[in-house]
């Protein structure tokens, strides 16, 4: 496989291997589809230019050659169970992920965690290099690939190369704990565009740039200096991430899901409100906060289980990385409290789920919500915040939204909160509880206007006419003299 026009880079495939033997008796299995909107968004791009994905398949241990799956060409990355332990667990989600969550939770530095992501970036960078055809473009995705754009620059100078940055970058005086900051940031620099959820992030990592590697930045461009003297422009903004609308709203009409969302309040009691929150079981999520805010109305008098529940889906995140283990223990715990408090033989207080479900099971949980709880302490958007107003076709329903999210910049007429005041979320949380049906409209309106305009398409394309932009700046470049 060779010669793709347009290479996307990340650290999974969109496809998951499902073993099959037990239908049908070879011993043998299949792959399949991996759900998300990054996936849906990328496909016809993909299709279009004959395009490759390069990632890892998602086993330890797994070697597969490049193959072909829906029109797309897969290029395998293999990773052993020492460089999952390393690379992923270690330096992408014990380092990275929460020092760029304000240090929600304590991150490590440990220098075999650090050469293990070089030289895993190292492996993603050469496949990229090898698939992509001359003068080709490569769109690195996500915070486990920091290095690659740089890494791929180097063996590659004629490709046009995007990185997307899904999580926060944190402010400088949190960044500049990381040992290996300078070589982070000029891996990331090696892309011609380098996008981000929040403009905020925008202006983090260029400050950043400033500070240690003191180049010059000018509105959303920075000067690059090149080894032969020249410099270049790298642009750095923010492309704010959405889903695929449509297929929630097709969803939210089809009278099966909303029989089931039907089933979902008469298995709870009919209580008058539903609360929901849907989250990776992740301590940057904020459940804790939300359940101690509910646990407080509750014992306050506010609220009570005869005419409120709470559905909490957490679904298994990370479940081998110690602070993961320790935050499920403590939700469970804190969720034994209270409904040991407060159910009744008829009524729960919290129905908590610690699994994962079909996307037509969270639209039918979306349309059976009153109130949505979206209370992270610190995330890059949120996507589910849009899942649940693009399913809200009633135009009913009430978000309650961190203003810690990106979605936040976006979704200006949910109920906003600082979620660490848990007086303020006790308080917006029965706001949302008594909002009389015409404001939930009016709000719902507005946020249907800006989830539907703004769709994980739109943002797609945004970010390829910004490559578009890059290359033809690439083709006018003048090349330096040599003697």
């Amino acid at each position: 496989m060779s010669g793709a026009e347009f290479v996307v880079v990340a650290n999974r495939l969109p496809v998951d291997w499902s073993p099959d033997s037990a239908e049908s008796g070879d011993g043998e299995g299949s792959w399949r589809r991996s759900p998300g909107g990054l996936v849906t968004a990328l496909e016809p791009v993909m299709r279009r230019t004959d395009g490759a994905w390069v990632g890892w398949p998602g086993r330890p241990g797994l070697e597969v050659d490049p193959f072909e799956f829906d029109g797309v060409n897969l290029v395998p990355v293999a990773l052993s169970v020492e460089d999952v332990e390393l690379y992923y667990e270690g330096f992408s989600n014990e380092t990275i992920w929460p020092l760029y969550h304000d240090v929600i939770a304590v991150p490590r530095y440990r220098r075999v965690w650090w050469d293990s992501y070089v030289r895993v970036n190292r492996r993603f960078a050469d496949a990229a290099a090898d698939v992509a055809a001359e003068g080709g473009t490569v769109w690195v995705q996500d915070y486990q690939l920091q290095l690659v754009p740089q890494m791929i620059r180097e063996s590659r100078p004629d490709l046009t190369i995007g990185y997307f940055h899904h999580i926060p970058f944190p402010a400088y005086g949190l960044y500049s704990q990381l040992p290996w900051r300078r070589q982070v940031l000029e891996g990331l620099l090696g892309a011609d565009v380098v996008g981000f959820q929040r403009v905020a992030d925008a202006g983090n990592f260029a400050r950043a740039i400033r500070r240690l590697l003191h180049y010059e930045t000018r509105s959303s461009r920075i000067t690059v200096p090149e080894a032969d003297g020249s410099t270049r422009s790298a642009l750095a903004r923010a492309y704010p991430i959405s889903i695929d609308t449509e297929s929630y709203i097709e969803l939210a009409k089809r009278p099966d899901v909303q029989a089931r969302a039907a089933e979902i309040r008469e298995s709870l009691g009919n209580p008058s409100k539903i609360l929901l929150g849907v989250d990776r079981l992740d301590y940057t999520k904020g459940i804790r906060h939300r359940m101690k805010a509910y646990g407080e109305l509750l014992e306050d008098g506010r609220l009570d289980v005869e005419h409120t529940t709470l559905v909490q889906v957490a679904s298994p995140s990370r479940e081998r990385v110690d602070a993961y283990v320790q935050l499920r223990d403590e939700i469970e715990l804190t969720v034994g409290r209270i409904n040991g408090d407060h159910d009744t033989m008829d009524h729960t207080a919290i129905r908590y789920l610690h699994q994962a479900y079909p996307r037509e099971e969270m639209v039918a949980l979306f349309l059976a919500a009153d109130v949505m709880l979206v209370t992270a302490l610190r995330d890059g958007m949120n996507l589910v915040a849009k899942e649940y107003v693009a399913s809200r076709i009633d135009n009913r329903g009430v978000l309650v939204l961190s203003e810690f999210t990106g979605a936040s910049d976006e979704l200006g007429s949910a109920l906003r909160v600082n979620p660490h005041d848990i007086e303020a979320l006790k308080d917006t949380i029965m706001r949302a509880v008594v909002m009389p049906p015409a404001e939930q409209g009016r709000r719902m309106r507005a946020l249907r206007r800006k989830v539907i305009e703004n769709d994980v398409e739109r943002w797609s394309r945004s970010f390829l006419d910004a490559l578009e932009v890059a290359r033809a700046e690439k083709g006018r470049r003048p090349r330096r003299a040599t003697a």
